[in-house]
């Protein structure tokens, strides 16, 4: 892998896309998406994640974060994939309304049996593609790249109208995750 790819920076702006297996679309429920938005809080209120952009597709989630606190970037961003990865299984197995149950969660078991450090499932893909954000112009490169996300997918018109991103923040709107470092970039 190459050395791009690595959390080389404990204190670093990072941005990372992290995808489920197979590029399944299971955020299509905002029940699944929620529980992200919790998790995200969670790392902000207790491990210090300190979160600049982030936008939540169907199959994918891209951040712009830095750990504010002792602990290194990676594992951060383990400990969300391990907590959200075993927090939607559980709410796949246990959602009456879910259509898709035995093949989400036949899919998942057939993936951790592939894997050598996994037992039961494997929901996230296990690349991250960290990418340390060096330059302002590419920190606001990063951020309207994932903004643009549901527009490029034809979900909304305009970045601000997707609520599972912090492009509202970036309007001069209330997003759905508070704390969100909004960056501000000045041409000269």
């Amino acid at each position: 892998m190459s050395r791009n790819y690595k959390f080389h920076n404990p204190k670093g702006l990072y941005f990372v896309s992290f995808a489920v297996v197979g590029w399944l679309d299971v955020f299509t429920r905002n029940e699944y998406k929620d529980l992200l938005l919790e998790s995200l809080e969670f790392c902000q209120n207790n491990k210090g994640m300190e979160i600049h952009s982030w936008c939540i597709m169907t199959n994918h989630v891209h951040l712009i974060f830095r750990s504010t606190e002792e602990q290194k970037p990676e594992l951060l961003l383990g400990d969300f994939k391990r907590f959200t990865s075993r927090s939607i299984i559980k709410a796949i197995q246990e959602n009456p309304k879910e259509s898709r149950k035995k093949f989400l969660l036949d899919y998942f078991k057939k993936e951790a049996d592939k894997s050598s450090n996994t037992t039961s499932f494997q929901f996230w893909r296990h690349d991250n593609k960290p990418i340390e954000l060096w330059s302002n112009e590419v920190i606001q490169q990063k951020i309207d790249y994932i903004h643009n996300n549901p527009v490029e997918e034809g979900i909304v018109f305009r970045p601000e109208d997707y609520k599972y991103s912090s492009a509202p923040d970036y309007a001069g709107e209330k997003g759905l995750l508070n704390n969100i470092y909004v960056f501000q970039y000045f041409k000269l």
